[in-house]
């Protein structure tokens, strides 16, 4: 990994550790408590708190590659690079200490996708709610969306700019919940297909809105105004939309690390590659929705996850799939770089450098 890259995500794993401490941390951390619930009975301790912390900080700790909080320090560096060095210093300040925002709802976004599509596996370790129970997992990665603004509380900023920071997060995550909500309506209906710009409309929403989120908060926290901020927003959600189609494509060839090779055909999921094979097959609808019924049934091992697979790949549907992915990806990246004029700078280099990384150019 670029040097540059491990040290930003040293300082960020610092931040994420010390709003979302482990068990055993607590008594090193007497603010945390405070902070997270006010005045609370002091008949209330470790164990009760157990079943809010264990689910998400069991999952925080099995990794995952922090793009997004790392997009968002780096949209700081960039946003605030013609500026003064102090100035610079605090924009950094800032953005490492907000980065909770998109980390943590991710995390509790992951808790509640494995249940809404019964998954079995994240991160290759068992879901939430398979090792924690339905209504533990439940309630803790809805606390985790509201723990996570409690970082908004401590940053160096007027009161102007902390109401700004809260509408954002929660206008950001309301989309999210609509993006989710209309990816559930289609795989709970196999026979329902939506247009290939309702499928984009709902990606927008589900997974764009988390880098839209990052970049927006990062140039903010770097002094961008706010007509600078909703087109950076623009580029990220196009951005974030790139790989979820890639992670469309990964998922049916060599599967997505910790999941199992087609386990979006059990889920039912009407995934681009699906939608642009029917765009040019209609015929083949009864026949894919046949599949995925038989799928969700049998389970990954099911003969019909397979055939599922190879109708796409022959027609030509992945690679195409896999095509746009790559080039909105490419676009939107180098849009999001030269945003301030600046694409000679360290942090619009770091900025396409990471995109590359994560697409494994």
């Amino acid at each position: 990994m670029n040097k540059e890259f491990s040290d930003r995500l040293q300082k960020i794993e610092a931040v994420l550790n010390r709003y979302l401490p482990s068990q055993s941390n607590l008594d090193c951390n007497p603010d945390w408590r405070s902070a997270s619930f006010g005045a609370i009975d002091s008949c209330i301790n470790e164990t009760h708190l157990e079943n809010l912390i264990g689910p998400c900080k069991n999952l925080v700790d099995l990794g995952g590659k922090r793009w997004r909080p790392l997009l968002l320090v780096l949209c700081a560096e960039l946003a605030s690079s013609h500026k003064s060095e102090s100035e610079i210093q605090s924009a950094l300040e800032k953005a490492y200490n907000i980065t909770p925002l998109v980390e943590f709802s991710h995390t509790a976004s992951l808790i509640h996708d494995d249940i809404e599509d019964a998954a079995d596996t994240r991160r290759g370790k068992p879901c939430a709610y398979i090792t924690y129970g339905l209504d533990v997992a439940l309630n803790a990665g809805s606390w985790l969306i509201f723990q996570a603004s409690t970082c908004i509380q401590n940053i160096a900023a007027s009161d102007a700019e902390k109401k700004l920071l809260y509408e954002l997060y929660l206008m950001e995550l309301r989309r999210l919940h609509l993006g989710q909500a209309m990816d559930i309506l289609w795989h709970r209906n196999p026979e329902l297909i939506p247009s290939i710009d309702e499928y984009r409309a709902m990606v927008r929403n589900k997974t764009g809105t988390l880098s839209r989120l990052a970049v927006k908060l990062g140039v903010l926290a770097g002094g961008a105004g706010q007509d600078i901020v909703e087109k950076a927003g623009c580029f990220a959600e196009d951005i974030g939309t790139g790989f979820q189609i890639i992670d469309d494509v990964i998922n049916l060839t060599s599967g997505n690390p910790g999941k199992k090779r087609g386990d979006d055909i059990v889920e039912g999921k009407k995934s681009l590659p699906v939608l642009l094979h029917l765009q040019k097959n209609p015929a083949d609808t009864e026949k894919l929705a046949s599949l995925f019924v038989q799928a969700r049934k049998e389970g990954i091992d099911s003969p019909a996850v397979e055939q599922a697979i190879s109708i796409l790949t022959n027609s030509g549907a992945v690679e195409e799939a896999k095509s746009l992915g790559v080039k909105t990806i490419e676009e939107n990246a180098e849009n999001l770089s030269n945003l301030f004029g600046n694409s000679g700078s360290k942090a619009a280099g770091l900025i396409m450098e990471l995109f590359e990384a994560l697409r494994g150019k």
